[in-house]
């Protein structure tokens, strides 16, 4: 299984989805939205950014799936929301990789 950055890196969306996805990233604060975009409870320090990123390149791959299925559930809204947080901990975990010398 590749680790969630290779995955990350390989995702492939519609322009428009990605481009409000960065718009909102510019508002993103981790503490208020990564439980959110989560559907979680517990406090966002306690996730750590790879964590973070594998579950939401998990509940994305399930939203584009009903997207392309053009199921009646389906919310751009929710799926602009966790793509918000994809790109976000993407940055985070890239930054926390940069940081961290290679054993």
């Amino acid at each position: 299984m590749q680790d969630p950055l290779s995955r990350f890196e390989a995702l492939r969306r519609p322009g428009l989805l990605l481009k409000a996805a960065e718009a909102g990233l510019r508002q993103y604060m981790r503490a208020a939205h990564l439980t959110r975009a989560l559907g979680r409870y517990e406090p966002s320090q306690t996730i750590a950014p790879a964590e973070a990123l594998a579950d939401l390149l998990e509940l994305e791959h399930s939203l584009n799936e009903k997207r392309r299925q053009n199921e009646a559930g389906y919310s751009y809204l929710r799926h602009i929301e966790v793509l918000i947080a994809t790109l976000a901990e993407a940055q985070l975990l890239r930054a926390t990789a940069a940081r961290t010398p290679a054993e």
